[in-house]
Order: structure tokens, then C-alpha cells, then sequence
């Protein structure tokens, strides 16, 4: 399993997270990312390793 945290305070809402993987990262109403589940199956894994390389800001941080 991967565990996903995202650091809302430096989220900028660039949204490329949700263009790497829209089943597990979402946007609020003032852009920032969510997270909808933060533990995913390890298939999940290149996806979210997308998520946390293409984050302008950084905010994206998983551990396996």
C-alpha cells in the first residue's frame, strides 16, 4: 500500500496531480488539492509517482 499526504499550504493549484491520476486527487472549490483516499493499492504507484514529479510546488509526498 502507498500512503499519500499533500501539504495544502503550499499547493498552488496548478492541478497536474488530477491530470496524473483523477480517481485519487481532486481539487476544492479554492483549488487546492484533495486527496479522495490516502492509502491506494501499489498498482496506483505510477500515477502517483507522476503526481508528486510533475507538482510545481512540491506539495505531493507518498510513502510505500
Amino acid at each position: 500500500m502507498i500512503t499519500i499526504r499533500v501539504d495544502r499550504d503550499v499547493c498552488q493549484g496548478y492541478g497536474n496531480c488530477v491530470l496524473a491520476d483523477p480517481e485519487i486527487f481532486d481539487v476544492d472549490d479554492d483549488g487546492l488539492v484533495v486527496l479522495s483516499r490516502a492509502t491506494v493499492a501499489d498498482e496506483r504507484l505510477p500515477a502517483v509517482r507522476r503526481a508528486e514529479y510533475d507538482c510545481p510546488s512540491k506539495a505531493i509526498h507518498f510513502t510505500e
